[in-house]
């Protein structure tokens, strides 16, 4: 069957004039070879000259005819058969037995098929490619001279560009003034715009809302998240299923057969006096046209690409055909906890002081001295303190005492915060500050002690978050029936409380990346097929090694976008079980589309032989069926999948 291409593609390519690509000539032909057939018919109606309707006829195949020889003749000097020779053999041998309109409607109908399944399958692409439309063709760059407008394929990494409201960013970059909501629903997914302020990371596509932005670009618009996605979703869309690269092999075998099978039928039965060479030459071309597994071929292509273009519009990006077929099957799914399970970022959980009434004071001493460092621990006690607006002390003398603390003065007095093993040689500790810590330690959280003057002011317990929706996610993977290990570099206390919280099938703690590889293969060999979700750094190695990689975080992460075998554009769990009823649904939409290409052959075959099946009707069942298994991946995978996108996204 023809490749999938559009017009502008072809030309840019081939580097020929719009008019003479196959994308824009082969619609045109193919009326043209419906008027041809009209006119033969309307000829001999008139009993015009025999020459001028055989310079008719001859019109009528060569239009309708055209890209399929082309496509045979390609096939066939790679040593393949394919089904367009199937149909050009059936088509002249129609001809042979003065069959013309017969061999004509033949070739008008396969190609008026190629260019519905074109149209079809161009559509998925099309959802796709749209994302180019995200880019703007301008942008404002500040500079010494004030602001000016340039290409956008001009800006440099370190620029300053500005933004305005409601314009679209034209590369990634750093947020360094300003303050904006912005939607990000083209690389994320996210159906609520994000508020971005200064520090915060912004994408090329995404749309700044009410306020006014400073960006400074992080890398040209050629290398932004937007162009690799669009490169990583085309790559995908070019490639094969397992069941779309046996269904290939099959169909060279196939034609073989038919074709050797059609010319004993040719020679066979009248060469023993059964019937009459005219005849039985008339139905071997019937039999020819029918036999031919155009629907066949085609089912599992167009689904699949409906498929990967239905994901990517609501932000699963998967590489290829092969690994969306392949997370249908899946049985179990290892998440690494940080950053996946979890936020990736600590956050204060408990405030213990010793005089219980004074936790602010604590949290407001605290923070004024972490608020020096850089450290994620500091960032999270300062980020409480701003949380709860509690103002912050002046803070001089600031020391940082690498894997210990923090040491400052604060109104003069000195402050210590570290870890307990630290900060317990400087003297006693209240023993119901020492319960707290040791059961604060045995949940899996991190302790800081506060002292300040000598005195202690009590501890401050932080631990990672787990994401809100990662319980409901597990229960909705254990109700498809998919088993949930957690995979850890952690303490073995640290993963269980994670583990207890969100309801793993098993935990594996204290793991070196080269020990979740180990897991991952002991888990496939006792279960089956595994998928592993990370963050695409340190989980690099399990992301390859399982079945199907799935990385997190994809819009920050090169590793992931490289390593993963399945994209999840934002940090939405939510996305791994609709990947899994998508991965499905494709795989029962390609089998709803193989049996009932075969049924109909079995059919039209049968019809060949029973009922002299006319070869005007074997063409209309033959490319019918293959327009309809096309229409049935579209419609199944692409169009309803996007309405129920826009009903939840309004909902």
């Amino acid at each position: 069957m023809a490749t999938v291409i559009t017009t502008q593609e072809t030309a840019a390519v081939s580097n020929r004039p719009i008019w003479l690509t196959q994308a824009w000539l082969e619609p045109r032909l193919v009326v043209v070879t419906l008027v041809a057939i009209v006119t033969s018919l309307i000829l001999e109606q008139l009993e015009a000259p025999p020459l001028a309707i055989l310079i008719v006829n001859i019109l009528s195949y060569v239009a309708g005819g055209l890209f399929g020889t082309i496509g045979a003749l390609s096939s066939l000097r790679e040593k393949r058969l394919d089904v367009d020779m199937l149909m050009i053999l059936a088509a002249l041998g129609a001809a042979l037995v003065d069959q013309w309109h017969e061999g004509a409607t033949l070739l008008f109908l396969f190609s008026l098929s190629n260019v519905l399944q074109d149209y079809a399958i161009g559509r998925s692409r099309q959802a796709i490619r749209v994302l180019l439309k995200l880019y703007p063709s301008e942008a404002k760059v500040k500079g010494p001279n004030g602001v000016q407008v340039v290409k956008v394929s001009t800006i440099r990494v370190g620029d300053l560009i500005l933004i305005e409201p409601g314009e679209r960013l034209p590369v990634d970059g750093i947020v360094k003034a300003g303050r904006s909501a912005v939607d990000q629903s083209p690389i994320t997914g996210e159906s609520m715009p994000v508020e971005k302020g200064v520090g915060d990371k912004v994408f090329a596509g995404t749309l700044n809302q009410q306020g006014m932005l400073d960006v400074e670009a992080l890398q040209p618009a050629s290398d932004t998240v937007l162009a690799r996605i669009i490169k990583m979703v085309e790559e995908a869309q070019d490639s094969k299923a397992p069941t779309e690269r046996f269904l290939e092999t099959f169909e060279q075998r196939y034609a073989t057969l038919i074709i050797v099978a059609v010319a004993l039928f040719i020679v066979i039965p009248p060469a023993l006096g059964w019937v009459d060479f005219t005849s039985n030459f008339y139905r071997a071309m019937v039999l020819m046209t029918v036999a031919s597994p155009c629907a066949l071929v085609i089912s599992t292509p167009a689904s699949f690409i409906s498929a990967i273009a239905a994901g990517a519009r609501s932000g699963v990006l998967f590489k290829g055909g092969a690994y969306l077929e392949g997370l249908a099957v899946v049985k179990a799914i290892t998440f690494d906890k940080t950053g996946t399970l979890t936020q990736g970022k600590p956050a204060v959980t408990d405030l213990i002081a010793c005089d219980e009434s004074d936790e602010t004071e604590l949290l407001r001493v605290a923070a004024a001295v972490e608020s020096r460092s850089e450290h994620p621990l500091a960032k999270a006690v300062a980020a409480a303190a701003h949380a709860r607006q509690i103002p912050l002390d002046e803070v001089t003398d600031f020391e940082a005492i690498p894997g210990r603390g923090v040491q400052a003065i604060v109104h003069g007095q000195i402050v210590n915060i570290g870890s307990p093993q630290y900060l317990l040689q400087n003297g006693d500790f209240p023993a119901r500050l020492s319960e707290a810590r040791h059961r604060l330690e045995d949940e899996g959280k991190t302790v800081m002690l506060v002292q300040r003057g000598g005195q202690w002011l009590g501890l401050i317990a932080l631990a990672d978050q787990l994401r809100p929706e990662a319980k409901g996610i597990i229960e909705t993977l254990h109700k498809m029936g998919v088993k949930v290990a957690m995979l850890t570099g952690d303490n073995e206390k640290v993963a269980q409380n994670i583990a207890q919280q969100v309801g793993v099938d098993q935990v594996y703690a204290g793991l070196m990346p080269e020990d979740k590889v180990t897991v991952v293969k002991e888990l496939e060999a006792k279960i089956g097929a595994v998928a592993m979700v990370g963050d695409g750094v340190n989980d690099a190695p399990a992301l390859a090694t399982a079945s199907i990689g799935i990385a997190m975080g994809a819009a920050g992460t090169d590793v992931a976008l490289e390593t993963a075998d399945l994209v999840l554009m934002g940090d939405r769990l939510e996305l791994i079980p609709y990947a899994i009823n998508l991965s499905k649904k494709a795989r029962r939409v390609v089998w709803q589309n193989i049996s009932f290409a075969i049924a109909v052959i079995v059919l039209l075959i049968t019809s060949a032989f029973v009922v002299n099946l006319p070869l005007p009707l074997g063409v209309l069942g033959h490319e019918g069926s293959t327009v309809i298994v096309v229409m049935n991946g579209l419609l199944s995978l692409l169009i309803i999948p996007e309405i129920q996108r826009q009903r939840a996204k309004k909902a």
